[in-house]
């Protein structure tokens, strides 16, 4: 595995290691279907978040939560459709953004709640 992708992984397990310290459950983790992908898919509070994990090794050139751009953006609300329509599931939606920026095993970890709505298509 390439460092960056051992990076990406180590950021996602953070992510989903403070969801559940904080009471969400994780219900799927890089839930794909078709070239659609889902970080972490969670529910709390009845609600369903949906969470983009964006782990960088420094904030020296960006901030982390700066990748998530209109057209990922567009990706992430079409995915998330297609697991709300796949698993037939009627409850509030909400996404979020968690950044892990650090070294494998020592990640400061930002959640950033409501961080974009669905646009309009």
């Amino acid at each position: 595995m390439a460092i960056h992708n051992a990076l990406g992984k180590a950021g996602e397990d953070a992510a989903a290691a403070y969801l559940e310290r904080n009471g969400y459950e994780i219900r799927d983790r890089n839930w794909r279907k078709n070239h659609l992908e889902l970080d972490i898919v969670a529910t709390k509070d009845n609600e369903l978040i949906i969470v983009e994990v964006k782990t960088r090794s420094n904030t020296e050139y960006v901030e982390p939560q700066d990748a998530v751009n209109w057209q990922k953006v567009r990706r992430i609300v079409i995915a998330a459709d297609a697991y709300i329509k796949h698993f037939c599931i009627d409850m509030p939606v909400r996404f979020d953004i968690i950044t892990a920026v650090g070294d494998i095993g020592a990640f400061k970890t930002e959640h950033i709640k409501e961080a974009f709505y669905p646009p309009m298509f």
